[in-house]
């Protein structure tokens, strides 16, 4: 079956004409975010890893994004036996940079953790709270920062 986007009219006549004895997918449409805000992401990351990297120690742009993600960042909390935990933390957090399993307390061999989702799954309010946090931390250390409507034009292309 080929992807396709229309009215649920325009689909359920679609949908008569393929194989009745196959099984089918249906899920809304959500438009894919913004590039834009994506790339602006990840250009304040950068600013303000080399400027916090002026001091004494080297800051990536991918540590200033995972302490993001933790600070605002949307979660699942779990508990994890200890035996498995190292085994779960590898596979989440190979689904991308953002997905980031962090330890809250053991007890009775268990690990309770907050398993972070990145920013490739958020919506356009989630988006907009991570851009926030990292302009604010931006003009805190003097980085120069999109204005107000420049922001909000690339998060509106989001929606």
């Amino acid at each position: 079956m080929q992807s396709m986007i229309g009215t649920p009219q325009k689909i359920s006549t679609y949908l008569w004409t393929l194989d009745k004895d196959k099984q089918y997918e249906l899920k809304e449409y959500r438009q894919k975010r913004s590039n834009d805000a994506n790339a602006y992401c990840w250009v304040l990351c950068d600013k303000i890893g080399k400027e916090l990297s002026r001091e004494s120690q080297v800051i990536t742009k991918e540590m200033v994004y995972k302490d993001a993600i933790t600070q605002i960042g949307t979660f699942e909390p779990m508990i994890i036996e200890e035996k498995a935990f190292e085994n779960f933390k590898r596979i989440w957090s190979k689904q991308g940079l953002g997905f980031i399993v962090q330890e809250v307390s053991k007890k009775d061999k268990c690990i309770r953790v907050n398993c972070y989702y990145g920013s490739s799954t958020y919506n356009t309010k989630e988006m907009s709270l991570l851009i926030q946090a990292l302009v604010e931390l931006a003009k805190s250390l003097n980085i120069e920062t999109k204005s107000e409507k420049e922001i909000s034009s690339l998060l509106e292309a989001w929606r």
